[in-house]
C-alpha cells in the first residue's frame, strides 16, 4: 500500500491511498463468504456456492463493493498511522479508481488536530480577590444556621412578613377554574417568593379565615404564562420564633459548647470556602491569559458538532429538567436567537481551544495520570452528580467514558503546571500561594468547565483512526 498526505489547511488533510489488488484477498474471501450466507442458488447447498457462480448470478461488482467496504477502514487506518496524523472525526472517502485484479485507489479528507506551539508562559500574572472574612460574614452565617432551627407557633393575629401561613388556593382563567388550579393546606412563608407573584401582598394583613383575590401570571401547569385570577384563603397563621444566640444554641446546632467556638468555626469554614473560590478564580484567569498567547485554528466540522452538542445538552437535558423550552429560556435570559447562537459558538471555540492547548501541554510536559488521581477525580465527579462512587464508576465504564475522565485529570495537571509558573496576586497586592492541595482539587474542574462539551466525547470527535 502507498499513501501520501496533502495539507489542505492547518486543520484538514487529504490522504491519497493506492492498494495493490492482492492486498484485497482477505476482504474478497470475506465478501464471498458473506454473500454465500445470504443467498440461495438451486443445486448448491447454502454456504457452498462457488465464487464463479456468485459472479455469474449476482455480478462481480457486488462482490467488489462488499470487499472494498470491508477493506477501506483498515487501509485508511494504516495510512493515518503511516502519516502520523492525529485525526478528528470521520473522513470523507472517495474511491478514485477500482481496477479488478489490479488496483484500488481512494482519497480521504479528514480534520486533524492543528500543530500548536506552546510559548513561554512563565510571565503570566493575574489578580484575584483577596480572602477576607468580615464579622458581618460570620454573623450572616450564624444567622442562617439560626434560621434552620426556628420553630413556629400558632398566633391569633393578622399575618405579617416572615410568618408561616397555611392557605387554600383556587386559580381561574377566563372565569373557569383550572383542572390543576386548586390546592389546599399549602404552607407558605410570607416574603419567601416561592409561590405566585402578588401572593405576599394578598395574604399580609389577613387573619385565619380571611380571603383575598389577586391577579398573577402562572409559572407552570396547564395555563403556564397566562394571567389568572387567584383566590387565596388563610386557614392558619403561625409566627416563626428564632432561638436565642447563646451557648445553649451552640450546643443545639453544633458540636461546640460555646457561641464563640461556633463563630470561630464559622469564620474558618468561610475562609476555606473563599480560599477555594480564590484558587478557582486564579486558574480560570491564568487559563484565559494562556489562551491569549496562542493562536489555535479550529476545525469547522468539529466546531459545528460542538455547537450542536452544547445546544442539544441545554435544550434536552438542562432545560428539560426545569420544565423550560428554548424559547422560554431565551425570554428569561433576555436574549435573541442570534445572540444565543453567537454566545454558544464563542463558548464552543473556547472549549475546543482550551482542550487542544492543554492536551499539547500534557504531551510537552509528559504528564501521566495515576490510578489514585483518577480515583480521586471519579469520587469528586460522583459527588457532584449525586450518584454513589460505585454507580458513577459503573456508568463511566459502561459508557466508555474512562478516557474522557483521564483526559480531564491530565488537562487539570497541565493547567496546574501553568498556574504554578504564573504570578498570582490578590486585590490587596499580596502574592497568593496556592498549595498543591488547592490546585489538585480545582484544576481538573476548572479545565473541565472550560471544555464543557468535551470534544473528545464520542467516536466522531475522539479522533479514532477508523473509517
Amino acid at each position: 500500500m502507498k499513501s501520501a498526505v496533502e495539507t489542505l489547511n492547518p486543520t484538514r488533510v487529504r490522504l491519497t491511498v493506492e492498494v495493490p489488488f492482492e492486498e484485497l484477498k482477505d476482504s474478497l474471501d470475506a465478501a464471498y463468504k458473506k454473500i454465500n450466507q445470504q443467498v440461495t442458488v438451486k443445486g448448491f447447498r447454502k454456504g457452498k456456492i462457488p465464487a464463479r457462480v456468485i459472479d455469474q448470478r449476482f455480478g462481480r461488482g457486488a462482490v467488489l463493493e462488499e470487499a472494498v467496504n470491508d477493506a477501506l477502514p483498515k487501509f485508511y487506518t494504516e495510512a493515518v498511522n503511516e502519516g502520523e496524523l492525529n485525526v478528528l472525526g470521520q473522513p470523507e472517502v472517495d474511491i478514485t479508481e477500482l481496477k479488478d485484479g489490479e488496483l484500488l485507489a481512494f482519497t480521504a479528507e479528514v480534520d486533524i488536530r492543528p500543530a500548536i506551539e506552546i510559548p513561554d508562559y512563565s510571565g503570566i500574572e493575574v489578580t484575584v480577590d483577596a480572602v477576607e472574612v468580615t464579622d458581618e460574614d460570620v454573623e450572616k452565617s450564624v444567622e442562617q444556621l439560626r434560621e434552620r432551627f426556628a420553630s413556629t407557633n400558632p398566633v391569633e393575629r393578622a399575618a405579617a412578613e416572615g410568618d408561616v401561613v397555611t392557605i387554600d388556593l383556587e386559580a381561574k382563567v377566563d372565569g373557569e377554574v383550572l383542572p390543576d388550579g386548586v390546592a389546599s393546606g399549602v404552607s407558605y412563608t410570607i416574603g419567601s417568593g416561592e409561590l405566585l407573584d402578588g401572593i405576599d401582598e394578598a395574604v399580609t394583613g389577613l387573619e385565619a379565615g380571611g380571603e383575598a383575590t389577586f391577579t398573577s401570571q402562572l409559572k407552570g401547569g396547564s395555563a403556564e404564562g397566562k394571567d389568572a385570577e387567584v383566590t387565596v384563603k388563610v386557614t392558619a397563621v403561625a409566627a416563626r420564633e428564632l432561638p436565642e444566640l447563646d451557648d445553649d444554641f451552640a450546643q443545639l446546632a453544633s458540636e461546640f459548647d460555646t457561641l464563640d467556638e461556633l463563630k470561630a468555626d464559622s469564620r474558618k469554614r468561610l475562609e476555606n470556602m473563599k480560599q477555594y473560590d480564590q484558587a478557582t478564580q486564579a486558574q480560570e484567569r491564568v487559563l484565559e491569559e494562556l489562551l491569549k498567547l496562542i493562536e489555535v485554528p479550529i476545525p469547522e466540522k468539529l466546531l459545528e458538532d460542538e455547537v450542536n452538542t452544547r445546544k442539544h445538552n441545554l435544550e434536552h437535558h438542562q432545560l428539560g429538567q426545569m420544565g423550560l423550552d428554548i424559547e422560554k429560556y431565551l425570554e428569561i435570559q433576555g436574549k435573541t436567537v442570534e445572540e444565543f447562537d453567537a454566545e454558544t459558538k464563542e463558548q464552543a471555540v473556547k472549549g475546543i481551544k482550551t482542550q487542544f492547548v492543554l492536551d499539547e501541554l500534557v504531551n510537552k510536559e509528559k504528564l501521566n495520570v495515576s490510578q489514585e488521581e483518577l480515583t480521586e477525580h471519579l469520587m469528586r465527579r460522583a459527588a457532584s452528580s449525586g450518584m454513589s462512587p460505585d454507580q458513577f464508576a459503573q456508568a463511566v465504564v459502561e459508557g466508555g467514558q474512562v478516557p474522557m475522565l483521564v483526559g480531564e485529570v491530565a488537562r487539570g495537571k497541565a493547567l496546574a503546571v501553568v498556574v504554578e509558573a504564573a504570578k498570582v496576586v490578590d486585590s490587596n497586592g499580596e502574592v497568593v500561594d496556592l498549595d498543591d492541595e488547592d490546585e489538585t482539587e480545582t484544576t481538573a474542574e476548572a479545565a473541565g468547565d472550560a471544555t464543557e462539551g468535551d470534544v473528545t466525547e464520542g467516536d466522531e470527535a475522539e479522533g479514532k483512526n477508523e473509517a
